[in-house]
């Protein structure tokens, strides 16, 4: 368990500041998170129900998470048959920021290369994105994901200084 975890056992006060500040938090609080190129988690669902997660490079435009899928990859077929999506975004670092937004994902064909370079782009750099991007062109998907409900973190309060 990390040092977050045990120190929501051992003091159930952290907890009760941890929930109430992630009450009062919105996605404008944590904009340098969404910004970055944090980790982020993609999940779909199989035919059977469970979950499929995948590791995604992501970007934020303000009203919609985006993230580009290649053609032929699994997702694809898993979001065919059911549009429901979580994406999880966060750090493994202080101040432990993170943000979790559900929903149905729109699919576009347009626009691919345009996002895929600047997705690309953010994790890569300019010139990494550039070369990922050529090779791919605008074969793919766009999956869109206007956020319900987002469920956001900062754990700057309560984690202990490094």
């Amino acid at each position: 368990m990390g040092v977050v975890g045990v120190a929501l056992i051992a003091r159930p006060m952290v907890a009760g500041r941890i929930l109430a500040t992630m009450a009062r938090l919105r996605l404008d609080d944590v904009l340098p998170l969404l910004e970055a190129p944090s980790a982020a988690a993609l999940a779909v669902y199989r035919k059977d129900g469970t979950v499929f997660l995948s590791p995604v490079w992501y970007r934020w435009t303000g009203e919609a998470f985006e993230v580009v899928i290649a053609p032929g990859d699994r997702k694809l077929a898993h979001l065919e048959r059911d549009r429901r999506v979580s994406l999880l975004i966060f750090e493994a670092v202080p101040p432990f920021r993170g943000v979790e937004v559900h929903g149905v994902a729109e699919l576009r064909t347009e626009g691919v290369a345009v996002a895929r370079l600047s997705i690309s782009s953010r994790y890569l750099g300019v010139a990494g994105g550039r070369a990922l991007a050529a090779g791919r062109g605008d074969r793919g998907v766009v999956l869109s994901l206007r956020p319900e409900d987002p469920r956001v973190w900062d754990l700057s309060e309560v984690a202990p200084p490094t």
